[in-house]
């Protein structure tokens, strides 16, 4: 966006009958792109003046946000900086989010920690817009420029007052118009930086907040599908398909191209309908494949080190087993496909994509197709990816009545997105105090980065004639960072395998490739007789990077005298214009390991973390500090618990009481986040930074702790004995029901 400073700009005034305010696209600064969030950022800016405030009768400002709110709390971010450019109460703006647009191109992706850093100037840009006019409506009715605006509310020094709902009408124009704006200074700010609670708590604890399955379509019943025994089986025939019909309550079964479809009047009559059915399964992408042969797949797919050093040197391998997503929202959708067009509710990342993808599955023009995002409960990826809209639109068109779609939790675990199995080689050269050279060698069954990540990269760069093995090695070079001065560095991605349905979890590569790095940090300290938290903070780059690691150090007591078998560990993580350092304590003593818990599960337990970020400018503190305790849950997770077993073909786990997310024994009841203090006057991105930092803390500290380094995650993968508890089974979405006696 151009700009003649930091704070001037040139809107637009939206001709319209109420007041429109939208920011100017501009042009895109002739600044080297740093990682791929700027990437991203650049490719929103041209369709930045698409997006629009507008000021109601009611005195209440509208805007609908072109991203998905999936509990990260961007629609209070959002709410934050319009109520600051246009002194309006925070519960007055209205936040809701945006159907999909086509004409926004690619700035209508929600990924890469990348909401706030492309929308913070436009969207300010556009409420600065409304607030002049106003202004200047206002002194045209009061016949004086020395007004003051404040709460809503436009006021003279003689006491004359107008609300701006007031001025909405009065303020349009039947024209657009170019209008020059100055955004509030930082110094000035009474809302952004400030902390606040979401403008959706209530309704979220009250159950008034509204997803997917709330919202009412005439006409719409539960469906749900029976889904094949191996991944991506395809159905073949049905052996007793009017009996299924004729069940208490079912309306429909087809057979769709996933599986096998039953609509009925509530979901308890889908499960039945659907544990009813026998169905003759074809062949899955993944026949017969277990843990052991991807492992052996990932091995002939590793590129090699370089030549050995001549110097000494620290080698580690490390294994990093599949995960699941595993959001609180069932994957879901509603659809209603009737009379040449379709209509679909679903919360989506990538809307623009679903829709394309919903008109060609259809045979419709996309013009046809309207595509509503609602808010989602959880995603860290998942809802990148648009499956249960599909189905729901295939099935809406077989049958011509309109479906409520939903997922069945063992479905997501078996036949969902996963985090690909992995393995990360890294070496680290040094001689005496200096370290020469760093390499790492990440090998990953393949993550899908086509309509997954959105249009930016469905549409270009995924589509390019480079195809998509040198694309994945760019998006694997772009994400992250190596943040330490070790000489010469060499990191390579190499991809193996496309049967899996695999996605971008949370942070993507990074969690894995800087755990590896940061256990083998540990081992070099160590090789050198250096303290880890010493020998991290004199080879950071930067003043932020070493602030960050020093707090949590000084926070957390690094050094503190611990009993036998508990230990600190330390890392540190940069990412998308934010750094981040964790802390943790673990306990691995052998009565804590080996205690009995009620879930079935046992080991170390981390007793306390400290986390210290540095985003930028915080615009909801608040907020931040929630995501990035969020972040230290998912990191305790996998490098702890969090696992698929894959056998013959299928995943074993069907639901949270066997997929081992950080549970309330293991949640640390000593947990700080910092929120640094910046100079900046731009924020960064966050909703991914802190997984990264949190896991390989953890993995640092179960090393100290034990003695021994841990090369393979989650660490209890495949040691805890676990027994399935004697419950109806889930429907059946594998040759078993439950969870095999594997752990």
């Amino acid at each position: 966006m151009m700009t003649t400073s930091r704070r001037r700009f040139l809107g637009y005034v939206l001709a319209a009958p109420v007041l429109v305010a939208a920011a100017s696209p501009g042009e895109a600064q002739a600044a080297e792109l740093l990682d791929l969030n700027d990437i991203m950022t650049a490719a929103a800016l041209p369709t930045s003046g698409l997006i629009a405030v507008e000021i109601n009768a009611d005195g209440t400002v509208s805007f609908a946000l072109p991203r998905a709110e999936v509990g990260q709390g961007i629609t209070t971010s959002t709410a934050m900086l319009i109520a600051e450019e246009l002194a309006v109460p925070l519960h007055r703006v209205k936040v809701t989010l945006a159907d999909a647009r086509p004409e926004l191109l690619f700035n209508q992706l929600t990924g890469a920690s990348n909401t706030t850093i492309s929308t913070y100037t436009p969207i300010r840009v556009a409420a600065a817009v409304a607030r002049q006019r106003l202004l200047a409506a206002a002194a045209t009715e009061f016949g004086s420029s020395d007004l003051r605006l404040a709460d809503g509310v436009i006021s003279t020094r003689d006491g004359r007052r107008i609300g701006i709902g007031e001025l909405a009408t009065k303020a349009a124009s039947p024209r657009t118009l170019a209008v020059p704006v100055e955004l509030t200074a930082k110094d000035d700010f009474t809302v952004i930086g400030r902390p606040h609670g979401r403008v959706d708590a209530r309704d979220a604890v009250t159950g008034r907040k509204r997803f997917a399955m709330d919202v009412t379509v005439p006409g719409a019943k539960p469906a749900m599908v029976c889904r094949p025994p191996t991944i991506n089986g395809k159905p073949g025939t049905v052996a007793n398909l009017d009996q299924v019909r004729a069940m208490p309550g079912v309306t429909d079964v087809v057979t769709i191209s996933t599986g096998v479809a039953v609509r009925a009047d509530t979901f308890g009559q889908c499960i039945d309908a659907v544990r009813a059915l026998r169905v003759t399964w074809k062949p899955g992408t993944v026949e017969g494949q277990s843990d052991a042969t991807v492992l052996r797949e990932l091995a002939s797919a590793e590129l090699p080190l370089g030549p050995r050093p001549i110097t000494p040197y620290v080698e580690g391998r490390f294994t990093f087993h599949f995960r699941s997503n595993s959001a609180l929202e069932p994957n879901c959708a509603i659809a209603d496909v009737r009379d040449g067009r379709a209509e679909i509710w679903s919360a989506l990342k990538s809307p623009i994509v679903a829709r394309q993808s919903i008109a060609a599955r259809l045979g419709l023009p996309v013009g046809a197709v309207t595509v509503h995002v609602t808010e989602g409960g959880g995603s860290f990826g998942r809802k990148l990816f648009f499956d249960a809209a599909l189905e729901a639109a295939e099935l809406s068109q077989r049958i011509g009545k309109a479906v409520k779609l939903m997922w069945h939790r063992a479905d997501d675990s078996r036949q969902g997105r996963t985090h690909p199995m992995a393995t990360s080689r890294v070496r680290i050269a040094y001689a005496g105090n200096l370290v020469l050279g760093f390499e790492q060698r990440h090998t990953s069954v393949t993550t899908d980065l086509g309509h997954g990540l959105g249009e930016l990269f469905t549409a270009m760069a995924a589509k390019l004639p480079i195809g998509d093995k040198a694309f994945a090695q760019t998006f694997f070079q772009f994400s992250h960072t190596s943040p330490y001065d070790f000489g010469l560095h060499s990191r390579l991605l190499s991809e193996t395998g496309k049967g899996f349905n695999t996605g971008s979890m949370r942070n993507v590569y990074s969690p894995d490739t800087t755990c590896a790095r940061e256990l083998v940090v540990d081992q070099v300290a160590a090789r050198m007789g250096r303290d880890p938290y010493r020998f991290r903070h004199d080879l950071l780059r930067g003043d932020r990077s070493r602030a960050v690691l020093r707090a949590v150090a000084e926070t957390g007591g690094w050094g503190r005298a611990l009993p036998t078998g508990v230990a600190q560990g330390i890392a540190f993580h940069a990412e998308y214009k934010g750094v981040s350092a964790c802390l943790v304590e673990i306990d691995c003593r052998p009565e804590t390991v080996n205690r009995p818990i009620r879930d079935g599960v046992a080991g170390p337990r981390v007793t306390r973390a400290v986390f210290a970020v540095d985003v930028g400018l915080a615009v909801n503190p608040l907020g931040l500090e929630a995501q990035m305790m969020g972040c230290v849950m998912d990191g305790i997770a996998l490098a702890l618990t969090s696992s698929l077993h894959l056998r013959d073909g299928y995943f074993l786990e069907a639901s949270w009481d066997n997929y081992f997310y950080t549970r309330q024994w293991n949640t640390p009841p000593d947990l700080r986040i910092i929120i640094m203090p910046s100079d900046s006057d731009q924020p960064g991105g966050a909703g991914e930074l802190g997984v990264s930092a949190a896991m390989a803390a953890v993995a640092c500290a179960y090393g100290r702790a034990t003695g021994t380094m841990p090369t393979t995650f989650p660490i209890n993968h495949g040691t805890l004995s676990f027994v399935p508890k004697p419950t109806v089974p889930p429907i059946p979405a594998s040759p078993v029901d439950g969870l095999d006696h594997v752990r």
